[in-house]
């Protein structure tokens, strides 16, 4: 080896592969890593080159497998990783890791799409269910005459009604319609002064906190939110109300009028969410057992995949001779070395059964010739060079 001023005594040499041996023989240079390979396209496009197509197809299995990691690490399961070296998979072996990786994607996104509709739907049900909670115990609840005075005077010319607000529910005012939702907590300041200045005063808004947080389906968060319920007198008024309510991303549920309905709704609505709930367990129980089962193989996946993609970019540095069948490669390796070199060649040509040599330009030309089943040695001087 080279000293700490001096470097190792490199050679540049010539490899010449056949195209089917190529892989085997790249595949065992590099586990061996004492070769570095020149471009002999600087002129040809990346896109352009004999194997752009797979290295895209180890781009996408790499982004499945990006993917794969990333619900991992989201669900917190720990990756098996062995430490072991493991060989570069074979060509033919690329189309069942598509297919393994094309069918973990499929099923994950599957599931996934099928619980975020569920976690909508559990989200809109608990909504609706502190709706519920919240506006019976609005309705439930006597204004004073003071509120009384100050809202009826816009909302009612009858002076009859006016004096009797205070000893009434707001919904026994005849003519007068209310809306319920939801909405985010830190809306609550902006949406009251809005719904103030644009009806100018002629609404009443009552809002409640929601002591629990809620999850958002989209991005999985927890989310404070707030019930609110809102009366007005007339269809404009109306009209103007579910504007607002739909510019500051309210969420409105129907709910009924009389304490009956209510009630039967709010059992109807606990009965579903059970329901969902029980769904929900199953449905995570079986994205949690995939994840497993892909969490111990992942690092091997990776390991086999970035393999793949370093050989055929690697292969995309070599020169293509005019009979189209032969690879032509230009590489850099230690001359103590070269002896290591010809025995990872040999190696790579054994496992595909084809020959390969390596021209070096010194006085001495290494042939491995595969000869009745036998690899034969010959060494005998380079008169090219």
């Amino acid at each position: 080896m080279g000293s700490m001023f001096r470097s190792e005594e490199m050679a540049l040499c010539q490899l010449f592969l056949q195209s089917e041996a190529a892989y085997a023989c790249v595949s065992e240079l590099g586990e061996l890593g004492l070769a570095q390979f020149r471009d002999l396209n600087p002129d040809v496009n990346i896109f352009q080159r004999k194997f752009v197509n797979e290295v895209r197809r180890c781009d996408e299995m790499e982004r499945k497998l990006r993917y794969l990691e990333k619900e991992i690490k989201k669900d917190g399961i720990p990756m098996m990783d062995s430490g072991e070296n493991v060989e570069a998979p074979q060509p033919r072996e690329m189309i069942d890791l598509e297919a393994t990786f094309e069918r973990l994607e499929n099923e994950l996104r599957e599931v996934n799409q099928n619980a975020e509709a569920l976690k909508r739907n559990f989200l809109e049900l608990t909504e609706l269910k502190h709706i519920l909670r919240r506006t019976q115990v609005f309705f439930d609840e006597r204004v004073t005459s003071e509120i009384g005075d100050s809202i009826a005077a816009n909302l009612i010319e009858d002076e009859v009604v006016v004096t009797r607000l205070g000893l009434k529910s707001l919904t026994a005012v005849e003519g007068l319609g209310f809306v319920a939702g939801v909405i985010l907590r830190e809306r609550i300041p902006a949406f009251e002064r809005l719904l103030w200045r644009a009806c100018r005063g002629n609404v009443f808004l009552r809002q409640a906190e929601i002591d629990n947080t809620l999850e958002d389906p989209a991005t999985s968060d927890q989310v404070y939110k707030s019930v609110f319920i809102i009366f007005f007198q007339g269809d404009q008024l109306k009209t103007r109300v579910k504007k607002i309510c739909e510019g500051f991303r309210a969420t409105l549920y129907p709910c009924p009028e009389t304490p009956n309905d209510r009630r039967e709704m709010a059992v109807g609505v606990m009965t579903r969410i059970e329901d969902l709930n029980t769904v929900l367990s199953q449905t995570q129980d079986h994205r949690h057992r995939v994840l497993v089962a892909a969490a111990k193989n992942i690092k091997i996946w990776f390991t086999k995949v970035r393999k793949i993609k370093a050989i055929y970019h690697t292969l995309n540095l070599f020169n293509l001779d005019v009979t189209q069948k032969c690879l032509i490669a230009e590489c850099w390796v230690p001359v103590q070395d070269l002896e290591a070199i010809h025995l990872s060649l040999r190696r790579g040509t054994v496992r595909q059964s084809y020959f390969a040599y390596l021209e070096t330009p010194r006085w001495l030309r290494t042939i491995w010739l595969k000869v009745n089943h036998r690899y034969l040695l010959f060494n005998f001087p380079n008169i090219l060079s």
